[in-house]
């Protein structure tokens, strides 16, 4: 992550224990806007809508692609496709990739973590 948001995170993992009102709260801490989440922490995260992810927001991801093994996108309110290109990504690198809802993505990271699984997410806030 560059810039400033890199410098603001949650040097761990947690739950996630509430989403909506354009946010989330973990830790004790409440986070407007979407986060990304891997083993080694939770981070502020530029996307507002499935249509700004690219190569460019995905970039994290690519970057712990030692460290996970799978990786959630929680695409909003509504059910998406992730492009065949983007998808192709994440297999050169061999991580899973699977897209649903922010609520269901919530839920199913809160199940990988805590099984200690290699798992990151990416959460699209909902109002």
């Amino acid at each position: 992550m560059a810039g400033a948001d890199a410098d603001r995170h949650l040097p761990q993992p947690a739950q996630i224990d509430a989403y909506g009102n354009g946010g989330f709260r973990f830790g004790g801490m409440s986070h407007r806007g979407s986060l990304i989440c891997f083993p080694d922490g939770m981070w502020a995260w530029p996307v507002s809508s499935v249509s700004e992810l690219s190569r460019a927001t995905l970039a994290p991801v690519f970057a712990h692609a030692d460290s996970i093994d799978v990786f959630l996108i929680g695409a909003g309110l509504d059910p998406w496709v992730l492009p065949a290109k983007l998808r192709e990504l994440f297999r050169d690198r061999s991580i899973s990739v699977d897209v649903m809802t922010t609520g269901a993505a919530v839920r199913t990271y809160n199940i990988l973590l805590a099984e200690n699984r290699r798992a990151g997410v990416g959460l699209i806030a909902v109002d």
